[in-house]
C-alpha cells in the first residue's frame, strides 16, 4: 500500500469511527485496512486511533492529521483533475451540508441534476439546522445562509434571504393586512420557534424597532406553520425561502416589507478554492447558476 493510500485508508477509517466500515468504503478488506494504518502510524512513530472491542477513536494527533490529510488528498486529486482533463467528468463522493428546508426546496433538485449528469459520482448529504465545521466533519461543500465569520474557506455569494411576515390571500379578505409592525397585535399570529424563538419580532434594517406579541399558535415546525398559514388561519414569520414556492404562485403574499431586516446572503462555501476537486468545482458552476437564477433569492 503506497503513502496516498494509506492516507485515503486513515481518512474512511476516522470518518466511520471503524476498521471494517472503512476498509468497506476503501473496496478493501478489514485486515488490509488495519496494516495500512500501522504503517502510518509506524511511519510517523505515533499513534492516530486508540483502539477498543467496541469502538476507534481519534487521539489527539489523529484529529489535527485527519485535517491535513484531508487536504492532501484534495489536492492530489485536484492536481490529477488537472492534469488528466477530467474536469469534464467529475468521480467520487460529494459531501454536502445544508438546513433541512433549504435542501428538501432547493439543493436536492441541483443535486439529483448533477447526479444524472455525472454517473461516476455519488453524493452525502447531510441536513442540518446548525452550522457544521466542515474541515473537521469532512464536507466538501455547505451551503450558508447569514453573515460569514473570518476563515480559510472560499464563498460564493448565490443569493439573499428575507425575513417576512406573510398570509394567505384568504386571510388578508377576513381580517386585512397590517400596515405597520405594531398592527400585529392585532392579528392571528403563528410563531415558528427555529425562525422566532421568542415572543418579540424585530423590525427595521438594524432590528432596533421591538413588537412584543402573544401568539395563538406556536410551532417548531415551519412545514406545519406553513400548512395552517397556508389555510388562511394567521400569520406568521419565515426566512423567504421556506415559504418560496408559495410566493411565486400566490398562494402566500408578504406584508410589511418596508420594515424588513436587512437581507441575509446565502453563500456556497468550500474548502479548496480553485484547487478544489472537479466534483466541486464542477457542483458550485452548476448551483451557483441554478441558485441564482430562482427569483425569491435575489
Amino acid at each position: 500500500m503506497d503513502r496516498l493510500q494509506s492516507l485515503e485508508v486513515f481518512i474512511a477509517v476516522a470518518e466511520a469511527e471503524s476498521f471494517a466500515e472503512g476498509a468497506r468504503r476503501m473496496g478493501l478488506s478489514a485486515p488490509s485496512a488495519t496494516r495500512g494504518v500501522n504503517a502510518l502510524e509506524g511511519r510517523l512513530g505515533v499513534r492516530l486511533f486508540t483502539r477498543t472491542t467496541r469502538r476507534v477513536r481519534l487521539t489527539e494527533v489523529g484529529q489535527s492529521y485527519l485535517e491535513d490529510a484531508r487536504h492532501i488528498v484534495a489536492q492530489m486529486q485536484a492536481a490529477d483533475d488537472d492534469a488528466s482533463g477530467s474536469a469534464a467528468n467529475p468521480v467520487g463522493t460529494l459531501r454536502l451540508t445544508c438546513s433541512n428546508e433549504f435542501g428538501r426546496i432547493y439543493v436536492t433538485p441541483i443535486l439529483t441534476d448533477f447526479l444524472d449528469a455525472y454517473p461516476d459520482v455519488t453524493a452525502d448529504v447531510v441536513m442540518v439546522d446548525r452550522v457544521v465545521n466542515m474541515v473537521e466533519e469532512g464536507f466538501d461543500v455547505a451551503v450558508r445562509i447569514g453573515a460569514l465569520p473570518p476563515s480559510g474557506l472560499t464563498a460564493v455569494r448565490v443569493g439573499s434571504i428575507r425575513r417576512i411576515v406573510c398570509g394567505a390571500p384568504s386571510y388578508f379578505d377576513r381580517f386585512g393586512r397590517p400596515e405597520t409592525p405594531a398592527d400585529l397585535a392585532q392579528h392571528r399570529i403563528v410563531s415558528v420557534s427555529p425562525v422566532c424563538p421568542t415572543s418579540e419580532w424585530r423590525f427595521g434594517p438594524d432590528l432596533s424597532e421591538t413588537v412584543r406579541l402573544t401568539p395563538r399558535l406556536r410551532f417548531n415546525s415551519v412545514a406545519a406553520a406553513r400548512e395552517v398559514v397556508r389555510r388562511g388561519w394567521g400569520l406568521t414569520r419565515v426566512l423567504s425561502y421556506q415559504v418560496g414556492p408559495e410566493l411565486e404562485d400566490g398562494r402566500l403574499c408578504s406584508v410589511l416589507e418596508r420594515f424588513e431586516p436587512d437581507p441575509l446572503p446565502i453563500h456556497l462555501v468550500h474548502v479548496e478554492g480553485r484547487r478544489a476537486p472537479a466534483k466541486v468545482r464542477t457542483f458550485i458552476d452548476l448551483a451557483k447558476a441554478r441558485l441564482r437564477s430562482v427569483r425569491v433569492l435575489g
